[in-house]
């Protein structure tokens, strides 16, 4: 009788002792999960920066596990993998930009930095490409976004693309663009491929007004144009 009660006092502080190690490894455990970490060095192929209720606000990652994109409330579809870095996420839950990178070609690479507007695609980037020959282009570069989500644009251009008549399919993405339904570059400042330096500024239809540039050789030159692309007037005088 006396053995069997040590054997159930030994079996009781077995089981507080147990119990107490596990509520404190449990607890360490949520601790050193939510709490403040320092670490020397990282690898890691993808980070998702969330708010405290999960709402998704940032993804740094490498290629293979870059976010596709959400625009309008819809993941985008796409047919390749997306570029490694960084993409931003706003209040609404859709892609607002990212600074991304990546190759082109087998020496050439890029790196670009965009803003969005609201359920739609970039308005102001800044950009690099470089091709396999070490020529490149750099610059500022701003777009003009129609009022409307992106997953509408593309479905009224695809209809419009999609116009069997070559005429009436050129016709109807004119109207588009006339329209203001279409994505439209409207300024571009800086280096080009042929070491140019450009400032380029168009309307809201895309066509270039306002030209300045200085060549490859030093020459500088103004040009204002008109609605067909024309030349009105020039400095230096042509």
């Amino acid at each position: 009788m006396d053995r069997m009660q040590r054997d159930i006092r030994f079996l009781k502080a077995y089981a507080v002792l147990a119990t107490t190690l596990c509520a404190i490894l449990l607890l360490t455990g949520f601790t050193g999960l939510h709490g403040r970490q320092t670490f020397a060095e990282i690898d890691v192929e993808r980070i998702n920066i969330v708010e405290a209720d999960g709402t998704l606000r940032m993804v740094i990652s490498n290629q293979e596990r870059q976010h596709p994109g959400i625009v309008n409330g819809k993941v985008i579809e796409r047919s390749s993998p997306r570029p490694p870095g960084m993409i931003f996420f706003n209040h609404l839950g859709d892609e607002m930009g990212g600074l991304i990178f990546g190759a082109n070609g087998e020496l050439g690479h890029f790196g670009s930095l965009t803003w969005d507007k609201v359920r739609n695609d970039q308005t102001i980037g800044f950009r690099h490409l470089e091709g396999d020959d070490g020529a490149y282009s750099t610059g500022l570069e701003m777009w003009q976004q129609p009022n409307i989500p992106a997953d509408v644009m593309m479905a009224r251009y695809d209809s419009a693309a999609a116009v069997s008549d070559p005429e009436g399919r050129a016709q109807a993405i004119r109207d588009l663009q006339e329209q203001g339904q279409l994505t439209t570059r409207r300024l571009f400042f800086g280096k080009g491929r042929n070491d140019a330096m450009l400032l380029d500024m168009r309307d809201v239809e895309g066509r270039t007004r306002i030209r300045m540039s200085v060549g490859p050789d030093g020459t500088p030159s103004l040009e204002f144009l008109d609605e067909s692309g024309g030349v009105v007037h020039a400095v230096p005088e042509r």
